[in-house]
């Protein structure tokens, strides 16, 4: 199956965007034709930890399309897949999350999110893949793929993330608190975030930023 890369962008302190700005780098993202639709929100229990592309609930609900409602939970592992007390990404992530809503037209995302528990649970809007027809996103990432999914997290608590890891590794090493943020997973390309998405999260985020990467 290959690495896969799931790179992160994060304001330098963590933060709750406020809900209105928050929508608008959703937006952004999807109006400057990086990030193809549809788009779909989700609320619940999240783990910014969780392998985007195959091990989320995220990465579940972008290749099963579950109906609007459909309630997601993390798949139970074999035994022999590592100790339990390993933190994700090394570890088991544990999540519970409601799919939404979901759409192509990116005026609605605003009303959906404010229609979510924003600020009381995890909140994630996915677009189903970057979009390759910018060139930016083509040079950057090489090869056209659909299985390169983008989310936006607005966390109800800071959780922590590894700015450099192996999830195939032993866990440890310097992480960053994020309570918002931008990743995105891809197999192919620069081993770094995209400079084009960068930019919009820079508009919204500030420009203080910290980036990492897990791969594995």
């Amino acid at each position: 199956m290959g690495i896969w890369v799931d790179t992160f962008i994060a304001p330098a302190t963590p933060a709750l965007l406020p809900l209105e700005e928050f929508g608008q780098l959703v937006v952004d993202l999807g109006r400057e034709q990086l990030v193809r639709t549809p788009w779909a929100v989700f609320a619940g229990t999240l783990c910014v930890n969780a392998g985007l592309g195959w091990d989320s609930v995220l990465g579940r609900a972008r290749f099963e399309s579950p109906a609007i409602g459909t309630e997601l939970v993390s798949e139970e592992r074999p035994a022999d897949d590592g100790p339990d007390s390993e933190p994700p990404p090394w570890g088991v992530s544990v999540e519970r999350a409601v799919l939404l809503a979901r759409g192509e037209t990116l005026d609605d995302v605003l009303p959906a999110l404010r229609d979510a528990p924003y600020a009381q649970q995890d909140i994630a809007v996915t677009f189903r893949c970057l979009d390759f027809t910018n060139s930016a996103i083509l040079d950057h990432y090489w090869y056209e793929d659909e299985r390169t999914v983008l989310a936006c997290f607005a966390l109800a608590t800071p959780q922590h993330r590894p700015l450099e890891a192996n999830t195939l590794g032993r866990s440890g090493g310097p992480t960053h608190p994020v309570q918002t943020c931008v990743v995105n997973t891809f197999k192919h390309g620069e081993g770094t975030p995209c400079p084009a998405i960068e930019t919009v999260a820079a508009r919204h985020f500030g420009s203080a930023l910290v980036t990492g990467e897990t791969w594995g």
